[in-house]
């Protein structure tokens, strides 16, 4: 059954098709705009130079900007395992939400409930596993940070959604701001490495400061509670879940 959709196409797509096996990954964006109607403005505006195939309103409805068999700029400069540049294998996921930069705001039910609708079926349609459905600060830790903090990981992984670690908030408490030792360390960044984070970007900054956006982007998705840049122990016990 085809997903019910409004269109309102962007020009900002690649012209060459690709193949329906080269999609095999989801992101997810805020649109960081103080508004919605900027947002689909600037989405929308061939002079931006920046698109995505799909863009869900602060009230759930899903817009449709460039078909998914169509290259949309939404990743950017971004790496994920072994790939690079992933606007070429990837679906790309707009939710209205202003950001950290406009008064970050929690993502409503609406909004989540046509993700999780619009996710269902691209997942069928594209068979993409769970594990290739990150946000855009997973590909891209150094510069960005959406989907951010408030955004539901651990709701879209009880809907088969994406992957969470399924450990113990009350066990997970009494291990944070533990400190690691320096080999736990590394471990929990060969895990983060492994899990898929590159921890080598084509971003050039300097290396202390890039891990910690890495660290800060793991912690958005898997500890939003505490968004620090530093590994404790609660990091490195859910680092080694997720990689198993």
């Amino acid at each position: 059954m085809p997903l019910k959709t409004t269109i309102n196409y962007s020009p900002n797509f690649n012209i060459k098709k690709r193949k329906k096996n080269s999609v095999r990954f989801l992101i997810f964006h805020y649109t960081g705009m103080r508004n919605e109607k900027d947002a689909i403005d600037r989405l929308t505006n061939i002079q931006s130079e920046v698109s995505t195939h799909y863009f869900i309103s602060k009230k759930g409805r899903i817009i449709t900007m460039v078909p998914d068999l169509y290259i949309a700029w939404h990743a950017g400069i971004s790496a994920w395992k072994s790939y690079k540049l992933l606007n070429s294998n990837s679906i790309g996921i707009e939710i209205s939400n202003p950001g950290h930069e406009f008064g970050y705001k929690k993502f409503s039910k609406k909004q989540i409930n046509s993700l999780v609708k619009l996710c269902r079926f691209l997942i069928k349609k594209y068979k993409i596993k769970k594990e290739n459905i990150l946000g855009h600060s997973d590909i891209a830790p150094k510069r960005k940070k959406d989907p951010g903090e408030k955004f539901p990981w651990k709701f879209l992984a009880s809907k088969k959604i994406s992957i969470w670690h399924g450990l113990s908030n009350k066990k997970l408490k009494k291990v944070r701001n533990m400190r690691c030792s320096k080999n736990s360390e590394k471990e929990f960044l060969k895990n983060l490495q492994k899990f898929g984070y590159s921890i080598n970007s084509a971003v050039k900054i300097k290396k202390s400061t890039s891990t910690k956006f890495i660290i800060k982007a793991f912690q958005r998705r898997f500890r939003p509670e505490l968004i620090n840049g530093i590994i404790d122990e609660e990091c490195l016990q859910i680092s080694k879940i997720i990689v198993k």
